[in-house]
């Protein structure tokens, strides 16, 4: 679905990222995992194509990134960025049906199908019944959850989100990555996605990308990359892990003296 070649990526005299040989599949749902600042939001934007590589390229379906023309890309990825602004007064639906527009080809107005597409999403987020609010007006949780709704509503096969559970409470963050989960099982829809709750990350992903933050990474499926040995090393922080039926729980450990 999405792959990296050698990818680069430097912010000021830092090197984020280097060498960056990575490969997601259809119906997978990676993490991308690291401390603040080691260069995950970086990488999803180059993912996403809103930043430029500084060595290397992306590539979707084998063809490279740039080689895409902008509305066959809008109607292949999807971009939920870590912060927003609404300048505007939209309502709730009107703020949805915009992520329809690389479907509307040459005409101006939305259609039934991109409608129903809408409501359908913002059900998804249980979202439905402020269809018609002003998107300013809207708690943090609720405005995260519309804009999820509308990466839904664009029905893309790769979603790229960083910090989906952003904002949410416990049962909407549960119910959000769980969806996502779901969707990359029952429809293939592929997910990377950024996060911090390691728990919630090992429970609905099938991979995870490590960032060190210095150039270095490590990737592959959760049973590998997530051990606590890995993380603590990554994340610059003992981490344990605890047993609970089925359920592997992560817990920070005690620093060392």
């Amino acid at each position: 679905m999405i792959g990296t070649h050698q990818l680069k990526l430097v912010m000021g005299k830092r090197i984020l990222v280097d060498q960056l040989d990575w490969q997601v599949g259809d119906g997978e749902c990676w993490s991308v995992i690291g401390r603040n600042g080691a260069g995950k939001s970086t990488l999803l934007r180059a993912l996403a194509g809103l930043r430029d590589p500084d060595a290397g390229h992306v590539s979707i379906d084998g063809r490279a990134l740039g080689d895409w023309p902008l509305q066959e890309l809008a109607r292949k990825r999807a971009f939920l960025a870590q912060a927003r602004n609404d300048a505007f007064s939209y309502s709730v639906i009107a703020t949805v049906l915009s992520a329809r527009h690389p479907y509307h080809d040459n005409r101006y107005w939305e259609n039934s199908d991109d409608h129903h597409a809408a409501i359908a999403a913002l059900a998804a987020m249980e979202v439905d019944h402020l269809a018609a609010r002003d998107v300013r007006t809207l708690s943090g949780g609720e405005r995260q959850r519309v804009a999820i709704a509308a990466m839904l509503a664009q029905d893309t096969p790769l979603l790229l989100l960083d910090e989906p559970a952003n904002a949410l409470d416990l049962a909407h963050q549960v119910s959000v990555m769980s969806l996502l989960s779901k969707l990359c099982r029952e429809q293939r829809k592929t997910v990377v996605m950024v996060g911090h709750d390691l728990t919630l990350a090992h429970s609905v992903s099938s991979h995870a990308l490590l960032l060190m933050g210095d150039g270095r990474w490590l990737a592959g499926p959760v049973a590998d990359a997530m051990q606590p040995a890995l993380l603590s090393q990554y994340l610059d922080h003992p981490i344990e892990i605890v047993r609970h039926g089925d359920r592997t729980i992560f817990i920070p450990g005690s620093p060392q003296a």
